[in-house]
């Protein structure tokens, strides 16, 4: 089985969606940042009008526009603490 990430994104208003994924991919103030199972601890600031992906270990991509908040990386998974997370309807491949 693949290693995989414990993910939480979390608004202001409510918890936004949690589960596992294989990745996460979002843009810090000091550039494009794409965390795997066992990256590195680290705490980043999230840019405003930037946007959040998450692929779920199963089915199709997930992504919210964010207007700024930070991205907490621990042993434990990844938490996406944003002021706003408005989903992003997925696209046809």
């Amino acid at each position: 089985m693949a290693k995989q990430l414990n993910v939480e994104v979390v608004a202001v208003e409510s918890k936004v969606w949690s589960g596992d994924a294989s990745a996460v991919y979002a843009r810090t103030t000091e550039g494009e940042l794409g965390v795997l199972a066992g990256h590195q601890p680290m705490l980043g600031e999230l840019r405003i009008d930037s946007q959040v992906r998450v692929q779920p270990i199963e089915g199709p991509e997930l992504a919210w526009n964010i207007e700024g908040g930070f991205l907490s990386v621990t042993p434990d998974g990844v938490t996406i603490l944003a002021e706003t997370a408005e989903a992003v309807a997925p696209t046809a491949a």
